[in-house]
């Protein structure tokens, strides 16, 4: 089997190098980006929400949240509904930081596509989303298993 892991992750960092040689924001990480994504995509979402959806630990989401509430890209407030959760809310400062994001996602995605035919794309990403709900469904069911 070929070493698929090894790629995935060599240009799963390439791409971290050119999210932060892009954005150039002194507290914006290439990490934040998901969370930029995935808190603007649902605004109102719990840290435990938001862990799943990017599929980091919780300790790890909060940690992240606490920098980025720190400085002015999102607010918390307790559930109303259950006082034990966390919802996540983009401030304005994140809303404007998003369209940039945005446009270095997609310059990033054009680049690396750009000399592979459409047909070749679309079977790759087929076969890589039917990995993805795979590995998903592997941690969540070790998730059961470990409780």
């Amino acid at each position: 089997m070929p070493k698929f892991m090894k790629t995935l992750n060599n240009i799963s960092r390439s791409q971290s190098v050119f999210r932060s040689q892009k954005l150039n924001v002194d507290d914006i990480c290439a990490a934040h980006h998901t969370f930029i994504f995935a808190i603007c995509r649902a605004p109102g979402s719990t840290q435990e929400e938001l862990a799943k959806e990017i599929c980091l630990n919780k300790s790890t989401v909060a940690r992240t949240l606490t920098h980025l509430e720190n400085n002015g890209y999102v607010r918390r407030e307790t559930n109303k509904d259950d006082k034990r959760s966390t919802l996540v809310f983009p401030t304005q400062k994140m809303l404007d930081l998003l369209p940039k994001v945005r446009e270095i996602a997609k310059e990033w995605n054009s680049s690396l596509a750009a000399d592979i035919d459409h047909n070749e794309l679309e079977i790759f990403f087929s076969v890589l989303s039917r990995m993805e709900q795979k590995a998903k469904s592997i941690t969540v069911s070790g998730e059961k298993e470990q409780k």
